[in-house]
C-alpha cells in the first residue's frame, strides 16, 4: 500500500497535517459558518411553518365569519320582511279605523243636517201658517170692510190653521 500511495503522489507526512488543517477548517466552518446558516434556516422553514398554519387558520376564520355574516344578513331579511308585514297590517287596521270614524263623522253630519233641515221647515211652516192667517184677516177685512177685533181676527186665524194642517 505503501508504493500505491508513492506512485500516486500522496506522502504521511504531508497527508496527516492536511487532515488537521481539514478538521480545524471543518470545525470553524462549522461552528461560525454553516451552523448559523442551518440553524437561521431551520428558523426560517419553522416561520413558514407557522405562516402556513396561521394562514389556514385565518382562512378557516374567514369562512366562519362569512358564514355568520350570511346567517345574520338571512335573519336580518326575514326580520326585515316580518316588520314590513307587520306595518302593513297595522296601517290597514289603522286605514280601517280612520275609514269607520270618517262614515261615523259623515252620518253625524247628516243627521245634524236632517235635523236642521226638520227644524227650517217646522220654522218655515209656522211661519207660512202665520203669514196666510194674516193674509186671510187682512183679505176678509178688505172684503168685508169691516174692522176685526182681535178677538175675529184670533179666531180667523186658528181656523184658517187648522185647515191648512
Amino acid at each position: 500500500m505503501g508504493e500505491m500511495l508513492q506512485t500516486l503522489g500522496i506522502q504521511w507526512t504531508k497527508l496527516i497535517p492536511q487532515f488537521i488543517n481539514f478538521g480545524i477548517v471543518m470545525f470553524v466552518l462549522w461552528k461560525w459558518a454553516y451552523k448559523p446558516v442551518f440553524n437561521m434556516l431551520d428558523a426560517r422553514q419553522k416561520k413558514i411553518a407557522e405562516s402556513i398554519a396561521n394562514a389556514d387558520k385565518i382562512k378557516a376564520e374567514l369562512e366562519r365569519t362569512q358564514a355568520d355574516r350570511q346567517k345574520t344578513l338571512a335573519e336580518a331579511g326575514e326580520l326585515a320582511n316580518k316588520i314590513i308585514a307587520d306595518a302593513r297590517e297595522a296601517a290597514a287596521r289603522l286605514s280601517e279605523m280612520e275609514t269607520q270614524k270618517a262614515v261615523a263623522v259623515a252620518e253625524q253630519i247628516i243627521a245634524k243636517a236632517r235635523e236642521a233641515a226638520a227644524q227650517d221647515h217646522a220654522r218655515m211652516l209656522a211661519e207660512l201658517k202665520r203669514e196666510v192667517g194674516r193674509l186671510v184677516v187682512q183679505t176678509t177685512t178688505t172684503v168685508t170692510g169691516k174692522v176685526l177685533t182681535a178677538e175675529d181676527q184670533r179666531r180667523l186665524a186658528e181656523e184658517t190653521q187648522k185647515q191648512l194642517a
